[in-house]
């Protein structure tokens, strides 16, 4: 076999819009640029929402005017790109500070750009191809009309409005002609694009997500309780997993299992109300570090009840690194990194009754049974999660994306 050359270092531009609150895109977002600057000079191109919050944020008519076109965004990329010298630039989310502004600067530039799609922007104004709980996918074939009636984005009508004028006139503008490449983080949303005629599928590729595994598995114990980790709204099935503890509270009463929510987001105060009446559930808020490391270390299960089409679900990765099973939604990606009664159990999205049913299928699963399925998970991130395979996928793609 002749050996294959490594691949020349070219300087990219890395471009990502910070959301108000964190979550697995902006992690991955960070391994990315990681992994990436081993092999070629990276340039970070970072904008905050948070500038458009609080005292010192633009006027509402200022955010208005400069959502589809902000010129100090436009400044600031170009900056960057002076500076680093860049031959293509990588982008994640980009708005609402970012503006379709950088597609323009891209195209004018002669600047390749690779696109990585970690929801369903640039073709739905909430991101997510939900509205009040039900699937929507109108936005893929370019209908806006119920996101916008449901306020999206940021649940304002206005804004949704605003928001959804801008992804019209970006596509009619023909600047994301600069996008030579397009990267889906699952078959499932990369076919759900094509099949609605949004991209050609000649442009769009997948590319699941690497990890950085632990070396080996950490010792984990069996403390009896379901963990969930993630952003607290609606689309990540919040409702559904609060509805199945207050069932399980009916059927179980005191041999009912802990549930413990760890994130932040829009349905905190709902996690907190529901606790007064359920003592099975437990908030932990935001956590990070050795806290974080412990909740994963110490739980039966990790929960990953989303009812929207989760493009990947980066949290069953990290339930894998620790070995243990998942309990998901039959929902987008998921799908393909969750093998039902191997790593873990699925049911129907947004079914309350299916998802107790899962955790008492669990419950009653013998303990060695428990652990064979969190090895299963682990193995199959070792295989199919490699950050060396991810990178020399990422290669191919950046290396058709320039010849373009």
């Amino acid at each position: 076999m002749v050996p294959t050359s490594p691949p020349l270092p070219h300087a990219l531009l890395h471009v990502f819009n910070r959301y108000l609150y964190r979550g697995g895109e902006e992690m991955i977002v960070e391994q990315i640029h990681r992994d990436l600057g081993a092999v070629h000079p990276m340039t970070w191109c970072g904008f905050e929402s948070a500038e458009w919050a609080g005292e010192n944020a633009p006027s509402k008519l200022q955010q208005a005017t400069r959502l589809f076109y902000n010129r100090e965004a436009r400044g600031r990329f170009e900056k960057a790109l002076d500076a680093s010298g860049a031959r293509a630039a990588v982008f994640h989310n980009i708005h609402p500070v970012g503006s379709a502004a950088l597609y323009h600067t891209a195209l004018q530039r002669g600047l390749p750009v690779i696109q990585f799609l970690h929801n369903y922007r640039p073709f739905s104004v909430g991101g997510t191809l939900q509205v009040k709980g039900r699937l929507l996918p109108d936005a893929l074939y370019g209908g806006y009309w119920r996101e916008i009636l449901a306020g999206a984005w940021q649940g304002s009508v206005v804004k949704s409005a605003l928001f959804a004028l801008m992804l019209k006139m970006l596509h009619q503008s023909g600047w994301l002609q600069s996008v030579k490449a397009w990267i889906a983080v699952s078959d499932f949303m990369r076919q759900k694009i094509v099949d609605a005629g949004a991209l050609p599928a000649s442009r769009i590729h997948t590319l699941r997500h690497a990890w950085h595994a632990m070396p080996r598995a950490p010792e984990t114990e069996d403390a009896g309780y379901y963990l969930f980790l993630g952003r607290l709204a609606e689309t990540k099935g919040i409702t559904t997993m609060l509805d199945a503890w207050d069932m399980l509270r009916a059927k179980l009463g005191d041999r009912t299992p802990l549930l413990h929510i760890a994130g932040e987001g829009p349905l905190e105060q709902t996690v907190q109300l529901r606790m007064r009446t359920n003592p099975y559930i437990g908030f932990l808020g935001q956590t990070g570090g050795e806290t974080k490391r412990e909740a994963l270390r110490r739980c039966r299960a990790v929960i990953v009840p989303s009812t929207w089409w989760e493009p990947l679900g980066l949290v069953v990765y990290e339930a894998y690194d620790y070995g243990k099973p998942v309990l998901a939604a039959k929902s987008g990606g998921l799908t393909e990194i969750v093998q039902h009664g191997v790593t873990g159990l699925q049911h129907e999205p947004g079914e309350v009754s299916a998802l107790v049913n899962d955790v008492l299928e669990m419950e009653s699963t013998p303990d060695t049974a428990r652990l064979v399925m969190g090895r299963a998970g682990r193995q199959w991130l070792l295989r199919e999660a490699d950050p060396q395979a991810w990178l020399r996928r990422f290669e191919e793609i950046l290396a058709g994306a320039m010849e373009a």
